[in-house]
C-alpha cells in the first residue's frame, strides 16, 4: 500500500543529503522503485546521485549508477545511461523484461559492434570497455541458455564475436538449419568481404565436424573461399565410396558448382581430381585428357578409352573410380550441363514464328536500326535451341544488311546455337576467315569469331586457341574486334597471361574499333581477379584519344574488380574522382560490379549521390542503372528505391531508373516493378521509353498472362508500336528487342543473377553489364544471352542419362502455361448493317413472327452450335493450311467447359517456371527420388527399382525428327509453326489419365 501513498520524491531526494549512508541507500532503493514516475523531479537532483557514485567509500555505487541511468534513459540521453548502466554492473538486468532494459542493451550491442568494426577496419587491437563487453556476453549466454539460437547468432555475428556464433550453432537442437540460416545470413547482412570469408570458414569448419556432414553446402562455401584443393578432396572421396549414392551426392554437387558459372574455379577443381590407379598405359589417355584438347570433339572421343579399356589386373575399385571420374570431369568442365541444356531447348521450342514474320513485314526495309534489332529479337527468341529456321526462310531479306549489321547478322548464329560445343566451328565455318584466300567480307568474318565466343562463352577451352590463332593472323580491325570478344567470351575470368598480351598488343595498335572490343576483352579475361593489370589500362585510357577505347577500357576495368567489394574502393575512388567523364562512367560500373547483389549501404549512397550531382548526363544514367545490379539481391527494394528517379526531368536519369527496375527484378514478374514501369513505355523521349520497354520485357520474361493481366496488354502495346509506321525508330527497336526478349530460348529461359544456393551467377551479371552498353555498340545486345538460364527441371539418373518419370505441379496449369501461338488476323467479312425500320410496321411483324420463332427456337439453338464451332474450324483450317484437328481440341473444351484442375503431371525433363518452383512435388510411389530437395535446374535420382528396365527421355542430339509420342500439349500450337515447312521439333504434352 505505501508506494501508492507516494505522491512526490522530495521527502526522498532530501535523504540523499543526509550523512547516514543507511538512510542513503534506503532513499536510492525507493528512488529506484519510482523512477518511473518520478524522473522528471528526480533529474533535477542528478548531481547528487551522480556524486554518490563517485564516491569510492560509498558501498552501494552501483545502485546509484542503476538510478542514474534509468534517468538518463528517460531524458533520451542514451549514452549517458549506458555509460552508467556499465557503472551498474550486475545491478543491471539483461533479463529483466522492460523498455530500459530492450532499449540499453540494443543501445550496448549497437556500440559494442560498432567499435568491433572500426578495429577491423583500422586493423588495430580492438580497445572494448571491458564492462560493455561483459554485458554484451551476458547477452549472448542468455539467448543460448533461453534456445534463441538465431538471435544469438545474429548478435554474435554482429559483434563479431566467431566464438559465441560457433557456441550457439554447436548448441542448437537442429545444426543443419541452423547452419542453413547462418550462411543466408552471412550472405545477406555481413556487408565486408574479409570478414564473411571468416565467417565461412568457421561454418565449413563446423559442418565438417557433424556426424553426417552436408557437403552440399561445405562445397558451397569453399568456392566462396575460392579453396579448389577442398572441393576437389570432398569429391573425390565422394567418388572412390563403396557407396553409390555418395557418387551421386558428388555430382550434384558439380552441378550446384556449375550453376554459379565460375569457370576457372572449375577447371582447377577438375584438376585437382587425381587420376585413378590403372595399369600403366592407361593414365596416359587422362593425361591428354586433361590437357587442354584442341578441338572438343577430340575430347569427345579420348573420354570412353578410360572406362573401356580398364587393364585385367586393376583394382576394381579404381575402375569405377575412372568411370565416375569421367562422368565428373565432363559435369565440371560444363560440357555434360552445356549438352542437356542444349537438348532440353531444342526439344521444348515453343518460339512463335509468327511474331518475327509480323515484326518482319511492318518495318521499313530501309530502316537499317530495326531491320537489324529484328534479327537480334531472332537471335534472343532462339537462344540455345539451334532453330535458325526464320533466318534461312529469309535469305535475301537478311542479306540486305551491309557492314556492322552484318557483323550482328553472323554473330546472331552464335546465340542461336549457344552451348553447341560439338559442332560450334563446323556451323560457323562458311563465314569464318579462310586461311589463304583473303575472299569473305571483313564484317562476317569478325561477326564469325564473335560468335564463336558465344558459342562457348565460359567454357571456351576448345575454341581458344583456334581464337588466338585468328587473332593474330589478321590486322583487320573488324575482325579483330570480333575475335577479341570472341576470346575474351571463351577464355573468361580465367586471367591467362598469354591471351592478355596478345589483345594488350590489339589494344596498343590504338585503333577505335578493334581497341574497344580489346578494352571490354581484357575485361572479361580478368574478370573478379582485381589485378594489377586495371593500372595499366587506366594509364592508357588518359594516353589515347579514342573515345571508344576509353570506353572499352573503362568497363574493362569495371569487370576487374567484379565481386571485390571493399578491395576495390581505391580503384573506384581514382575512377569516379577523374575529370573524363567516361572514366567516371566506368566507375559507375566499378561500384556495381564489385558491389553486385550486396546491397551495401556505402555503394548505394556513393550511386545516389551521382546520380544526382554530376555534369555528365552519361555518368548520372549509368550510376541510376548500376543501382539495379547492387540490389539485384533483394529486388524488392530498387523500385522504391529509384522511384523518385524515376519521375526525373532529366530522361537519362529516367532511364537510367527503367534499367535499373529491369535488371534487378528480371525474371520475377514483381508488380512493384511493372507499375513503375508502365507509365515510362509512354514516357515523352524516345530512348526513355525504348529502355523501359526493354526493361519490363526483363521482368516478365516467363511469367504467363494468366499470373499477371499486364503481361498481356504489355505484349499487345509491343505489336502496336512496332506496326505504328510514325513510331520513332528508337522506341521501335526497344519493342523489337523486348518481343525477343520476352520470348527467349523458345520460351523456355529466364533471366536469373542468383543460383538457387543464392551465389552471384558470374556470367550473368558480367552479361548483363556489357548488354547495357548497347547504348553505344548494338552488337554487344547478344552479351544478354549469358544472362539466360533454362526454367527446367532436369532429372539425371547414376549414368547421366534422362530417365522418363512424372512429378505433380500443385497449381492450375494456366498459371505457368506457354503463351498462346498468335494466329494470322482472319479476312474480315462484310457484316450488313440492319436497315432502319419504321416503329409501327415493326409491331406489325413482330407479332406475326413470334409464333413462328418460338416453334423454330429450338431447332435453331442446336444448329447453331454446331454451325460456330464448325465455321470456326474451317478458317482457321483454311488460313493456317493446317488440318482441322487443330481446332478440335479447343471446340470440345468450348461444349464441355469444364472446371480446370488444380494441378498438372509434368514429365522429366520438364518447363518449371521460377515461380512454379514452390508447387513442385515429387510423387510418394515413384520410382525416382531426388538426391536433394530441389524443385528446378539439375537433379540426381536415386533409382529405388533399380532391377526394371528404364525408359530415357531426351534422345541424343537436336535431330529435325518429331518423336511419335509427343502429343500437342496446346491446341493450335502446330499452327504457329505452320509457317515453316521443316517438321517443327516436338512438344511436350500433358498427361491425362
Amino acid at each position: 500500500m505505501a508506494a501508492t501513498m507516494v505522491s512526490s520524491a522530495g521527502g526522498l531526494l532530501a535523504m540523499l543529503n543526509e550523512p547516514h549512508p543507511s538512510l542513503k541507500l534506503h532513499a536510492l532503493s525507493n528512488l529506484n522503485a519510482f523512477v518511473d514516475h518520478f524522473w522528471p523531479e528526480i533529474s533535477t537532483s542528478v548531481p547528487i546521485i551522480e556524486s554518490l557514485y563517485e564516491d569510492e567509500e560509498f558501498d552501494q555505487r552501483q545502485l546509484a549508477a542503476l538510478l542514474v541511468s534509468k534517468v538518463f534513459y528517460y531524458l533520451s540521453e542514451l549514452n549517458d545511461s549506458l555509460s552508467y548502466a556499465l557503472g551498474a554492473g550486475s545491478l543491471f538486468d539483461v533479463s529483466e523484461d522492460s523498455d530500459y532494459v530492450h532499449t540499453l542493451l540494443a543501445k550496448a550491442i549497437d556500440e559494442y559492434a560498432t567499435l568491433k568494426m572500426k578495429a577491423a577496419d583500422s586493423k588495430e587491437e580492438s580497445d572494448v570497455d571491458p564492462r560493455l563487453e561483459a554485458i554484451v556476453e551476458r547477452m549472448l549466454d542468455k539467448c543460448i541458455t533461453d534456445g534463441k539460437y538465431q538471435q544469438a547468432i545474429g548478435m554474435s555475428i554482429e559483434c563479431r564475436r566467431l566464438d559465441k556464433l560457433k557456441e550457439a550453432i554447436t548448441n542448437s537442437d537442429n545444426i543443419h538449419a541452423t547452419l542453413a540460416y547462418c550462411m543466408n545470413v552471412s550472405h545477406a547482412f555481413v556487408n565486408r568481404r574479409e570478414y564473411r570469408r571468416e565467417v565461412l570458414l568457421l561454418l565449413v569448419k563446423v559442418y565438417q565436424d557433424l556426424a553426417s556432414p552436408d557437403y552440399l553446402n561445405i562445397c558451397q562455401c569453399l568456392m566462396f573461399l575460392d579453396q579448389p584443393e577442398g572441393v576437389a578432396s570432398i569429391l573425390e572421396k565422394l567418388l572412390r565410396s563403396e557407396n553409390k549414392d555418395d557418387a551421386m551426392m558428388a555430382f550434384q554437387i558439380a552441378f550446384d558448382l556449375i550453376e554459379n558459372e565460375h569457370q576457372a574455379f572449375l577447371l582447377s577443381v577438375r584438376d585437382r581430381l587425381s587420376s585413378p590407379k590403372l595399369k600403366a598405359e592407361v593414365p596416359a589417355v587422362t593425361e591428354q585428357n586433361a590437357a587442354v584438347s584442341e578441338d572438343t570433339q577430340m575430347a569427345d572421343e579420348t573420354q570412353p578409352l578410360i572406362a573401356s579399356v580398364p587393364e585385367p589386373e586393376s583394382d576394381p575399385a579404381e575402375v569405377i573410380y575412372a568411370e565416375r571420374l569421367t562422368k565428373m570431369k565432363g559435369i565440371l568442365s560444363g560440357e555434360t550441363s552445356i549438352q542437356l541444356t542444349l537438348q532440353f531447348l531444342y526439344s521444348h521450342n515453343k518460339s512463335d514464328l509468327l511474331i518475327l514474320k509480323t515484326i518482319k513485314q511492318s518495318i521499313e526495309s530501309r530502316n537499317s536500326v530495326c531491320h537489324s534489332a529484328t534479327i537480334y529479337a531472332n537471335a534472343l527468341m532462339h537462344a540455345g535451341t539451334t532453330v535458325d529456321t526464320f533466318l534461312r526462310e529469309n535469305l535475301d531479306w537478311l542479306s540486305r544488311a551491309t557492314n556492322w549489321a552484318k557483323f550482328s547478322a553472323t554473330a546472331g548464329l552464335g546465340v542461336i546455337h549457344r552451348g553447341h560445343l560439338q559442332q560450334g566451328r563446323s556451323l560457323m565455318a562458311p563465314y569464318l576467315p579462310q586461311s589463304g584466300s583473303g575472299g569473305g567480307s571483313p564484317y562476317s568474318e569478325g561477326g564469325a569469331l564473335y560468335a564463336l565466343g558465344l558459342i562457348h562463352a565460359n567454357h571456351g577451352e576448345g575454341i581458344k586457341q583456334f581464337l588466338r590463332d585468328s587473332l593474330r593472323s589478321t590486322n583487320v580491325e573488324v575482325v579483330q574486334h570480333g575475335a577479341c570478344l570472341g576470346l575474351g567470351l571463351a577464355s573468361l575470368g580465367t586471367a591467362d597471361e598469354d591471351i592478355y598480351d596478345e589483345i594488350k598488343s590489339v589494344l596498343y595498335t590504338d585503333s577505335a574499333v578493334a581497341g574497344e572490343a580489346a578494352g571490354i576483352s581484357i575485361g572479361l579475361l580478368m574478370v573478379g581477379t582485381a589485378s594489377e593489370k586495371a593500372s595499366e589500362m587506366l594509364v592508357y585510357a588518359h594516353e589515347t584519344q579514342h573515345e571508344k577505347i576509353i570506353r572499352g577500357l573503362a568497363l574493362g576495368i569495371a569487370l576487374t574488380v567484379y565481386g571485390r567489394e571493399e578491395e576495390a574502393d581505391t580503384l573506384i575512388e581514382q575512377m569516379t574522382l577523374d575529370q573524363d567523364a567516361i572514366i567516371r562512367y566506368g566507375g559507375m560500373y566499378a561500384i556495381a560490379l564489385a558491389y553486385s547483389g550486396t546491397s551495401n549501404n556505402k555503394a548505394i549512397r556513393q550511386l545516389l549521390h551521382f546520380a544526382v550531382s554530376d555534369v555528365s548526363d552519361d555518368v548520372r544514367r549509368t550510376a541510376v542503372l548500376a543501382l539495379g545490379f547492387v540490389l539485384y539481391s533483394d529486388p524488392e527494394q530498387t523500385p522504391r528505391t529509384v522511384a523518385l528517379l524515376s519521375e526525373s526531368y532529366n530522361p537519362h536519369v529516367r532511364y537510367g531508373a527503367a534499367m535499373a527496375v529491369g535488371i534487378s527484378c528480371a525474371g520475377t514478374g514483381l508488380s512493384e516493378a511493372i507499375s513503375l514501369l508502365e507509365p515510362l513505355t509512354s514516357d515523352v523521349t524516345d530512348f526513355v521509353r525504348q529502355g523501359a520497354l526493354i526493361a519490363m520485357a526483363m521482368v516478365m520474361i516467363q511469367v504467363s498472362e494468366a499470373s499477371d493481366s499486364r503481361v498481356g496488354a504489355f505484349r499487345r502495346q509491343l505489336e502496336k508500336i512496332i506496326l505504328d509506321k510514325h513510331e520513332d525508330t528508337m522506341s521501335k527497336m526497344g519493342a523489337i528487342l523486348a518481343s525477343g526478349i520476352l520470348d527467349a530460348g523458345g520460351r523456355n529461359v529466364t533471366i536469373k543473377l542468383l543460383s538457387k544456393t543464392k551465389h552471384d551467377k558470374m556470367t550473368a551479371v558480367i552479361g548483363l553489364a556489357v548488354f547495357t552498353q548497347f547504348w553505344y555498340w548494338y552488337p554487344l545486345i547478344y552479351f544478354i544471352s549469358l544472362a539466360f538460364s533454362p526454367t527446367a527441371l532436369i532429372g539425371l539418373n547414376y549414368d547421366l542419362k534422362v530417365p522418363k518419370f512424372e512429378f505433380l505441379s500443385h497449381a492450375k496449369p494456366s498459371l505457368f502455361e506457354y503463351p498462346r501461338p498468335t494466329t494470322v488476323p482472319t479476312a474480315m467479312s462484310a457484316v450488313k448493317l440492319p436497315t432502319a425500320v419504321l416503329s409501327t410496321s415493326a409491331r406489325a411483324k413482330a407479332r406475326a413472327t413470334k409464333k413462328e420463332a418460338e416453334k423454330a427456337n429450338a431447332e435453331k439453338l442446336a444448329s447453331a452450335a454446331d454451325s460456330s464451332t464448325s465455321s470456326k474450324g474451317k478458317a482457321s483450317g483454311h488460313e493456317e493450311g493446317e488440318s482441322m484437328q487443330v481446332d478440335g481440341p479447343a471446340a470440345e473444351k468450348e461444349k464441355k467447359a469444364e472446371p480446370e484442375p488444380t494441378f498438372e503431371i509434368l514429365t522429366n525433363p520438364a518447363r518449371v517456371v521460377p515461380a512454379q518452383e514452390k508447387f513442385i512435388k515429387f510423387l510418394e510411389d515413384s520410382r525416382y527420388a531426388p538426391v536433394k530437395a530441389a524443385t528446378s535446374g539439375f537433379v540426381l535420382l536415386k533409382d529405388l527399382r533399380p532391377t526394371e528396365p528404364e525408359v530415357l527421355a531426351l534422345t541424343d542430339a537436336p535431330t529435325s525428327t518429331t518423336t511419335g509420342a509427343t502429343a500437342t500439349a496446346q491446341p493450335g500450337s502446330a499452327a504457329a509453326m505452320a509457317v515453316d515447312d521443316e517438321p517443327q521439333p516436338p512438344q511436350p504434352f500433358e498427361y491425362t489419365s
